[in-house]
């Protein structure tokens, strides 16, 4: 087998089998096959495109090529949850222990942030203390313990799609549906979840910026699922402005603690419980999501999914008292207002914008190097369809000091901000749900 004849047969649209892609992926990871090869094999997938199981093979190729991590020894249904990325995306702060507090196990592997968008291992370690490497033996005996262990990527996962996600950033084929759905999935495959739901973001501050790609990349994640036999569902979510108020490590942190004593932001609310509900219905414990829904309510309300969280903390070691007093997450010593300049509505707000403002601050990495500042970031103050006055508050930045850089900072998000004269339509926060058996619009 050469791989030459590999691209070629790719290049003029045949499918490749699964043994043709294990050797590609193997010999790719393993320093046999040079980029120039795998750049080509790249724009050959980017053009001519995969059938559904040429993409599930793919998957699975990229997933065997470096370490799988068993959960068998964990009691239950593994329902892990993925997002593809957002502006104050912190639901796996809060769906973790509501979904486990409905009994549904949660094993999670995170990662930590780069550019825009927040890591979940950054926001929990602005919570003093708190480990996010544990053994595999004491990973598995927490989560059978108390339902919910999270902790940051280990091992050598999908080494093979480590390599070519850096490729194709310097050779124009990220934007092919079988090459992000399949490297979204190797991860997810090798991290030994039984079943998985899906956050597609679309928006501004996505990735997928039209609602029909969007769906188009949901339904070839839930394709693969399928076709590996991991039930997977996905659920489309507005990412034309950020989720919830607070953009940083500790604002998100001290935000998702709010959502689980009941007193968070109603979009954050709503998407936690959506996707907790699909994870719960995989989970095996009820048979619909509404009823689901309805479980999770429950459980958000009654107090049990922020015990989970205290727990959860405790378990790896954080500062338990931060869950109840916030005010000892790390806090920034100065705050900046950006105000309007006009009045009116505000008609949209560029999500990616505030993402990159924030890691300008310190709130994310720009390289995989840098470090970053935990009590650092913003706090929206106005969102999409409010109405505001010439000189209110828009915005507050959290930083270490003022500064020239800062001010620019400051101009920026005031710039992200669309001030319009009429009150605009708002989208709704949920648009599609991608299931086996099709795409549904809400």
């Amino acid at each position: 087998m050469r791989v030459v004849d590999l691209i070629h047969k790719k290049r003029d649209g045949g499918e490749l089998n699964a043994s043709e892609l294990q050797y590609i992926m193997n010999g790719y990871s393993g320093g046999d096959i040079p980029d120039y090869q795998m750049s080509a094999f790249a724009m050959a997938v980017f053009f001519r495109g995969m059938s559904r199981v040429e993409t599930a093979n793919l998957t699975i190729a990229m997933a065997e090529s470096g370490d799988t991590v068993d959960l068998s020894a964990i009691h239950g249904i593994k329902v892990d949850k993925h997002s593809t990325g957002g502006v104050g995306d912190k639901t796996t702060l809060i769906i973790g222990p509501l979904v486990a507090a409905a009994g549904v196990p949660v094993a999670k592997m995170s990662g930590r942030g780069l550019g825009h968008t927040g890591g979940t291992i950054d926001k929990l370690e602005s919570i003093e203390g708190f480990q996010t490497e544990l053994s595999r033996e004491r990973f598995i005996a927490q989560v059978n313990d108390i339902g919910l262990a999270v902790i940051g990527q280990s091992g050598d996962l999908a080494p093979a799609d480590k390599k070519m996600y850096a490729l194709r950033d310097v050779t124009a084929t990220v934007e092919s549906i079988p090459l992000i759905a399949s490297s979204v999935m190797s991860k997810k495959l090798a991290a030994g979840a039984d079943a998985i739901v899906l956050d597609v973001k679309t928006g501004s501050g996505a990735f997928m910026k039209t609602l029909g790609d969007s769906e188009k990349l949901a339904a070839a994640m839930v394709e693969i699922g399928t076709e590996v036999g991991r039930n997977t569902a996905a659920v489309i979510s507005d990412m034309d402005q950020p989720l919830g108020y607070g953009i940083g490590n500790a604002l998100e942190v001290h935000e998702a603690i709010m959502t689980l004593q009941g007193q968070g932001p109603e979009d954050l609310t709503e998407l936690c419980l959506t996707l907790g509900a699909h994870m719960v219905v995989l989970g095996g414990k009820v048979g619909s999501v509404d009823e689901a829904r309805e479980l999770l309510r429950g459980k958000l309300h009654n107090g049990e999914a922020l015990g989970k969280f205290r727990a959860f903390i405790e378990a790896q070691g954080g500062d338990v008292a931060a869950v109840d007093d916030p005010s000892r997450l790390p806090q920034a010593p100065e705050l900046i207002e950006v105000k309007s300049d006009g009045e009116g509505y505000v008609a949209a707000i560029q999500a990616e914008q505030l993402g990159l403002a924030a890691m300008l601050l310190g709130a994310g990495r720009a390289t995989k190097e840098a470090i970053i500042d935990h009590a650092v970031g913003i706090t929206l103050r106005k969102k999409v369809g409010e109405p505001v006055q010439a000189g209110e508050t828009l915005a507050v930045l959290h930083v270490r000091e003022q500064s020239e850089a800062i001010r620019a900072v400051a101009e920026q998000v005031r710039e992200a901000y669309s001030i319009s004269a009429s009150k605009p339509a708002v989208r709704p926060l949920l648009l599609s749900v991608v299931t086996a058996d099709g795409v549904k619009r809400y």
